[in-house]
C-alpha cells in the first residue's frame, strides 16, 4: 500500500540531493531565521507579514505563531503564544513544534521508510483548492532545494476556524439558567503526497489552550504491494486473491516548549496506584507520586501515567507554576526497532537532533542517528519533548477508493496557566477556588 517500484526509485533519487543540501548541518528551510531561544519575555510572534499567523477567536483567545517550511519536515510552526480573554499579555507555549519522524515499515520485511529524511515527504507538499480550506486562507509556500526548480511555489498552507461542540455547559444552582459555550478551534494544516500515502498534517489550537496534534493518512493503495500471500496482508477486492501488505505508520512530533519565554522547562511524572479498601473505608484508596526528571528519559505510557512540562519562570494569577499536560493519543507501538519502543522522549537540546531517526544532520563522530540514542544521561535543563504514535494499518475493502482518513495523533492541554478555565462567563468569575468559605 506504498509505492511502486517505478516511483519509489525516482523518489529515492531525488532525495539523494535533498540530502546533500542538508550535509552542511543546517536544516534548510521558507521564512525567517528563527534563533533558538534561551530566555525571553512572553511576547507576540516575531516575524514578516507573509510568515505570521494570527487568529482572534469568536470566543475571544488569540494564537499568534511564526512559521516557516523545511525541505525534510515540511511546515515548522514557531513562537506560539495563546492569549485568552482576561490576560494582558500573550503567554509564551512552544519556541517550535515540527514533525519529527513518519517511520513506515512493512509487516514482510521487505520494505521500511522514513518518510521525512528518506522519501521526500517535504517535497511532496501538495497544492491545495479552496474547496479543501472553507472559510480560510491558503497561504503560498516556497518548497527549499524543490525538486522542480522551475515550480518552487505551492499554494498549500490552510489556516481556518472551526467549531468543536461544547466547550462546556453547566445548569445554574437558581434560576434555571444554563450555562454553555460552543468551542471554536484555530487549524493549520498542509497536505504532502509521499508514493501513493497522502498525509494531512492538522495542528488544532483551540480556544481553551489546548493544541492537538494529528497525521491523517489518505489517497490510495498501492497497486505494486498486492502481494501479500504469507498471511501478512488483508484480502481486497474480489475474493481472495489481492492482497494488501500490511505495515505500520510510527509518527514522531518534536516539540520545543518555551513556556513564559523560558527554555528551562522542567518535566513531572505523575503515577497513582490503587489500593483495597482498608481502616474501615467503604472503597479503595488512590495515592498519585510525583517524579521530578531531571535527566533525559526514554518513557513509556501506563494506567494512571502521565507527564507535564512546567514553567520555569511564569506563575498564573492563583500563584500557581504554568504548564502543560502531554495527553497520549491512542497508539499501536512498533517493538521491531529500538527507537519506536518507547511512546515517549525527553532529551536535552541539540541543534543537530532534528529527527526522531535517520537524521540527516551530523552529530558528532559516535554520535547516534534516532532518538533513542539521544538519551544518553544527559542534565535536562532545555528539554525537547517527542512523542511516538504508532498506527497498524491492515487494509479493508472500505480503503479503495479513494482510501478514507485514518488518523494519529496527541495533545497538549493547559494545567495552571490560567487560573480559571478561560471561557469563564463574566457572571461565575468570582467562584475561584471554595466558594462556600471565599478561599
Amino acid at each position: 500500500m506504498r509505492v511502486n517500484r517505478n516511483s519509489r526509485a525516482r523518489s529515492r533519487a531525488a532525495v539523494g540531493l535533498s540530502v546533500a543540501a542538508l550535509a552542511v548541518g543546517a536544516t534548510t528551510a521558507a521564512g525567517p531565521a528563527v534563533a533558538q531561544q534561551k530566555s525571553a519575555p512572553a511576547a507576540a510572534a516575531s516575524c514578516s507579514t507573509a510568515y505570521k499567523i494570527e487568529q482572534k477567536l469568536s470566543t475571544g483567545t488569540t494564537w499568534r505563531m511564526c512559521w516557516h517550511y523545511e525541505s525534510e519536515a515540511g511546515l515548522v510552526l514557531e513562537n506560539i503564544s495563546y492569549q485568552p480573554k482576561g490576560e494582558a499579555q500573550p503567554i509564551k507555549v512552544l519556541t517550535s513544534a515540527k514533525l519529527g519522524q513518519i517511520h513506515v515499515p512493512y509487516d514482510d520485511g521487505k520494505a521500511e521508510y522514513d518518510d521525512l529524511t528518506g522519501a521526500g515527504f517535504g517535497q511532496g507538499l501538495m497544492k491545495m483548492a479552496p474547496g479543501e480550506c472553507p472559510g480560510g486562507t491558503i497561504k503560498t509556500v516556497k518548497i527549499p532545494n524543490a525538486w522542480d526548480p522551475q515550480h518552487p511555489n505551492v499554494n498549500g498552507l490552510c489556516t481556518t476556524t472551526r467549531s468543536r461542540g461544547h466547550a462546556y455547559r453547566m445548569e445554574a444552582d437558581t434560576g434555571n439558567k444554563v450555562y454553555q459555550t460552543q468551542g471554536k478551534d484555530l487549524l493549520i494544516y498542509t497536505v504532502n503526497k509521499v508514493g501513493w500515502y497522502e498525509y494531512i498534517t492538522e495542528w488544532r489550537f483551540q480556544d481553551d489552550g489546548a493544541v492537538s496534534m494529528n497525521i491523517g493518512a489518505t489517497g490510495s493503495l498501492s497497486p505494486g504491494d498486492y502481494d501479500a500471500g504469507d498471511g501478512r496482508g488483508w484480502p481486497i477486492g474480489n475474493g481472495a486473491r489481492a492482497y494488501a501488505t500490511s505495515h505500520s505508520h510510527n509518527v514522531f512530533w518534536r516539540l520545543d516548549f518555551g513556556l513564559d519565554g523560558s527554555s528551562k522547562s522542567k518535566i513531572e511524572q505523575y503515577d497513582s496506584v490503587v489500593s483495597p479498601p482498608r481502616n474501615g473505608n467503604e472503597g479503595p484508596t488512590n495515592k498519585t507520586t510525583r517524579t521530578k526528571i531531571t535527566k533525559e528519559l526514554a518513557g513509556d505510557a501506563k494506567n494512571m501515567r502521565w507527564w507535564r512540562v512546567v514553567s520555569a519562570t511564569g506563575k498564573n494569577k492563583d500563584n500557581h507554576a504554568r504548564s502543560y499536560e502531554i495527553v497520549p493519543g491512542a497508539t499501536t507501538k512498533y517493538l521491531g526497532r529500538s527507537f519506536t519502543k518507547h511512546d515517549l522522549y525527553f532529551t536535552e537540546y541539540k541543534k543537530c537532533e532534528q529527527f526522531a531517526s535517520n537524521n540527516l544532520l551530523n552529530c558528532g563522530a559516535g554520535a547516534g542517528r534516532s532518538v533513542d540514542k539521544y538519551v544518553n544521561g544527559q542534565t535536562l535543563t532545555h528539554p525537547i519533548v517527542w512523542v511516538n504514535v504508532g498506527f497498524h494499518h491492515i487494509a479493508r475493502d472500505e480503503d479503495q477508493q479513494p482510501m478514507p482518513v485514518h488518523w494519529q495523533g496527541f495533545s497538549i492541554a493547559p494545567r495552571d496557566v490560567t487560573a480559571m478555565n478561560p471561557l469563564t462567563p463574566p457572571e461565575l468569575a468570582d467562584q475561584n477556588g471554595h466558594v462556600e468559605n471565599g478561599s
